[in-house]
């Protein structure tokens, strides 16, 4: 799926993230932890190809990123979908169309599509929301509509950074929920947070296997969490 060897960052000749190695691997559901200003975003963005590495090597889906031209790499990311932090949304533009946005850049057809949009807006719990413009909406069904946004596509990867951080915990159990689903529908997950309750939360019901990054470089966590 995703594959990282002794991958570095760097930012104005400063290393942010150094000799990172990792294989996401298929159907796997994975945690990153790490104080803020850790780096935990900047991995996030190297993973999907938004940030390139300075030094090491990354493979997408069996192919080396260093060989993909522009064209190459929006095809693969593509078959991740992303979650962001600070949940974007375009205000004027109703819930539904604006998790269709990326079908649209895609370049497929919407209309095509309304019968699965209806059911992934049942499954997050929002189909009532459809037509509410993004201001209108809560912060949990933000979070849910990122989510539902994320997986349109129907991606193979799904990366979510902190997307319970300003949520309550019933609302962040909920998010929990539909990630674990999606895992055991065969996607491969990947969540930043900094919540270990919510990691505890999730160890209950799947095989979780947590990273940390530490001095800028990402390690297996112990045990005690």
């Amino acid at each position: 799926m995703i594959e990282l060897e002794n991958v570095s960052h760097s930012y104005g000749g400063s290393d942010l993230l150094c000799d990172m190695s990792l294989r996401l691997a298929p159907a796997s559901f994975h945690f990153l932890t790490g104080p803020s200003g850790a780096g935990k975003t900047t991995f996030l963005k190297i993973c999907y190809a938004e940030l390139q590495p300075s030094q090491g090597r990354m493979r997408l889906f069996g192919a080396d990123l260093a060989g993909l031209d522009r064209d190459g790499v929006a095809r693969m990311r593509r078959r991740i979908g992303v979650v962001h932090q600070d949940c974007r949304f375009l205000d004027h533009l109703p819930l539904s169309e604006n998790i269709t946005l990326p079908l649209m850049a895609a370049g497929r057809d919407i209309a095509a599509e309304e019968r699965n949009l209806s059911e992934l807006m049942t499954w997050v719990g929002l189909k009532a929301q459809a037509g509410a413009l993004p201001p209108q909406l809560s912060g949990g069904e933000r979070q849910r509509a990122a989510l539902a946004r994320a997986v349109i596509l129907s991606p193979d990867v799904i990366l979510a950074d902190e997307p319970t951080g300003n949520v309550d915990w019933e609302m962040s159990l909920r998010i929990l929920q539909l990630l674990i689903e999606l895992n055991r529908m065969g996607k491969t997950i990947l969540i930043a947070t900094h919540d270990l309750n919510l990691i505890r939360a999730a160890k209950t019901q799947v095989a979780a296997r947590v990273l940390r990054i530490k001095d800028r470089q990402l390690h297996l966590a112990g045990a005690d969490l």
